[in-house]
This record gives structure tokens, sequence and C-alpha cells, in this order.
């Protein structure tokens, strides 16, 4: 196995999938399945709709980025739900890492938007997942009872195809954008996202 991917399999200190709480999540949720592929859609739904989209509680400290207090807190906001996904592939024994992109949300609230002072979602994050010899994008953000409740279209997984933001909601409106890809990485880079952040998203950050 090479060092790279060697990387895509181990915990770290954000990634951690060593906490015993989120090794119980993943053997629970998809421990039982056969395949590779459908352990991996089993934990893409596990979090996409057992942990709520929560935008409004960034905690861009290691330990509020971690996997496992994402799963103790039962919330967050992409990136911690990606490394969580993340996280429990390795558990299991899939490679995977995080994917990052700048998003333009056509359909961000006016109150998310005043503190933000942008409808861009810098350094989105989902997981990247390589199931057959193929790197497969994740993105478990929205909740199902969100889209419900905003007419958005659920992003559904298969583990074949990409799984990424529709540019479109369920009415027909403009919803996301994908204005810039920044890469994959094997763990969080944390001090990138912040310096980007705390420059772009003061208000929401106090």
């Amino acid at each position: 196995m090479t060092s790279v991917l060697s990387d895509t399999l181990q915990s770290t200190q954000i990634i951690d999938g060593h906490h015993e709480h989120v090794t119980a999540f993943a053997k629970t949720h998809a421990g039982g399945m056969a395949s590779a592929r459908e352990q991996a859609v089993s934990l893409y739904y596990a979090v996409r709709d057992g942990i709520r989209y929560d935008p409004y509680t960034i905690d861009l400290s290691v330990e509020g980025m971690r996997a496992s207090t994402t799963l103790s807190v039962g919330r967050g906001w992409c990136v911690p739900k990606a490394v969580l996904l993340v996280a429990c592939c390795r558990v299991l024994g899939i490679p995977a890492k995080l994917g990052f992109a700048d998003v333009r949300n056509h359909l961000s609230s006016e109150r998310l938007r005043k503190l933000m002072n942008t409808d861009i979602f810098f350094w989105h994050g989902y997981a990247s997942i390589l199931i057959q010899g193929k790197w497969i994008k994740a993105t478990p953000a929205f909740n199902i009872e969100l889209c419900k409740r905003f007419h958005l279209k659920p992003l559904d997984f298969d583990g074949i195809a990409d799984s990424l933001y529709h540019p479109f909601d369920q009415l027909g409106n403009a919803h996301m954008e994908y204005v810039r890809y920044r890469g994959e990485f094997s763990d969080v880079p944390l001090d990138r996202i912040s310096d980007t952040l705390q420059r772009c998203y003061g208000p929401l950050l106090s």
C-alpha cells in the first residue's frame, strides 16, 4: 500500500475513528454489510440523516471539528459531517479523504447571508471515498428533514456516481453553484479553513 493511500486510512486528531463512539457508530450502521460499496452507502445515510445540518454553530477548534464531537452533539455544518463520514469509512478499512469547494447557495436565508456577508460558502466539505478503484464524492450535509422543509432535492448516494449538490431545488429555483474546487486532503487543513473563515465570516463566527 502506498503511503498516500495509507494516509487515507489513518485516524487523526480530528478524524478520530479510534474514538470508541465513532467506532461503534460505524460498525453498528455498516459492519454487517458484505461489500465496501454497501458499507459506504449505509454510512452515508447514517451521517446524512442521523446528524442534523447546522451552519450556525461553527467551532473551528480541534475539539469542535472532531468526528466524535459531531456524533456526540448530533449536529454540525458540512465539514464536521464530512469528517464523521470519512472517519467511519476508515474504521471499516475503506480509504476516504476530505474534499473542499467554494459553493454559492442561491437559497441561503437572509439571516445567514447577513451573518456571512455573502452567499458563498467557502471551504464547503464533502467526503471522497475509494470504492472499486474509483474515488467517489459523497456530500452528507443536508439531512432529509431539512430537504423536505425547504423543498430541496435530497442528495442520494449509491457508491457509484458522485453525490454533489443539485443546481436547482424541487421547485426549479436556482440552488447550489460550484464556484471553485480547493482539492482533496487526507486530513483537515484546519489552519487554511480557519484563516479564510475568520476573514470572511466574522459576524457568523462571533
